[in-house]
């Protein structure tokens, strides 16, 4: 199978309600926490969920939605 199929049909498997920990997006992105806060203080990171605990998720599809935004054409 081609690498597009391939990463074609793992992103259609994906539940896009998903919601991804913080160290679950880092893994993913393949950067640093540091980064990802970065980002977020300059109004360049995907939309977060902040519950009550403190803790943040991004839900797959806001995930996926800021990924396809970051594309350069």
């Amino acid at each position: 199978m081609a690498r597009s199929a391939q990463a074609a049909v793992v992103a259609a498997s994906r539940n896009p309600d998903e919601k991804l920990t913080l160290a679950e997006l880092c893994a993913e992105l393949k950067i640093q926490r540091s980064t990802f806060y970065d980002w977020r203080a300059k109004g360049r990171a995907p939309r977060c969920l902040k519950l009550p605990n403190g803790e943040i998720r991004v839900t797959r599809r806001d995930l996926d939605a800021w990924l396809e935004s970051c594309l350069v054409r």
